[in-house]
């Protein structure tokens, strides 16, 4: 039996042949995804380094369950899907063991704002916003974010988060409204 030959970015190829065990099939998924998983991860946690073990642990559990991808959703999809379930695992471990260390406390208050690494990354509103998103309560950011970054329909949102679709539509104007109060402030122009 000969082998099958997929090209590069032939991604159903390349899930076919990942689901059957192929670890190359896999590794091109993940060098493909990456980026975006790790963004996703981001913003749902807020925080670098949990993000980049956010992402690397959404790829093992997919490469584990990847025998069980059906394909009835885009292999993208079932990711965020598996991006997402893992951030609030890792969230909420990080929650439990919460302690706080000497080298994490401040004898000086921070400046307000953003940090000149964020500052540097991308300038005006857009710095502003992605702070605002970060400050936003986690239940408001993630609704916000799997709609308006990556057009999530209410019920997949709620679907996905084991909320009504009426719950998932409340928190995402919520997290708008938030968003506004928090970038235009009452009286300022926009």
């Amino acid at each position: 039996m000969k082998p099958r030959e997929v090209r590069r970015y032939d991604e159903p190829g390349l899930v076919d042949l990942a689901r059957d065990g192929d670890v190359n099939a896999f590794a091109e998924l993940v060098r493909t995804y990456q980026n975006e998983v790790y963004t996703l991860a981001l913003r749902v946690v807020a925080d670098r380094e949990m993000a980049a073990d956010v992402a690397q642990d959404a790829f093992v559990r997919a490469w584990r369950a990847m025998s069980s991808f059906r394909g009835e959703a885009r292999f993208s999809t079932w990711m965020y899907r598996i991006t997402v379930n893992t951030a609030f695992t890792q969230r909420e471990r990080a929650k439990k063991r919460r302690t706080d260390s000497l080298d994490d406390m401040h004898l000086e208050p921070e400046a307000a704002g953003p940090t000149p690494e964020q500052a540097g990354e991308a300038a005006g509103l857009r710095t502003e916003l992605e702070r605002a998103i970060v400050e936003l309560p986690a239940s408001l950011r993630v609704v916000v974010v799997l709609k308006d970054v990556y057009d999530w329909s209410h019920a997949e949102i709620a679907d996905h988060l084991d909320i009504s679709v009426t719950a998932a539509k409340v928190r995402l104007h919520r997290g708008r409204r938030q968003l506004r109060e928090d970038l235009w402030p009452e009286g300022e122009a926009r």
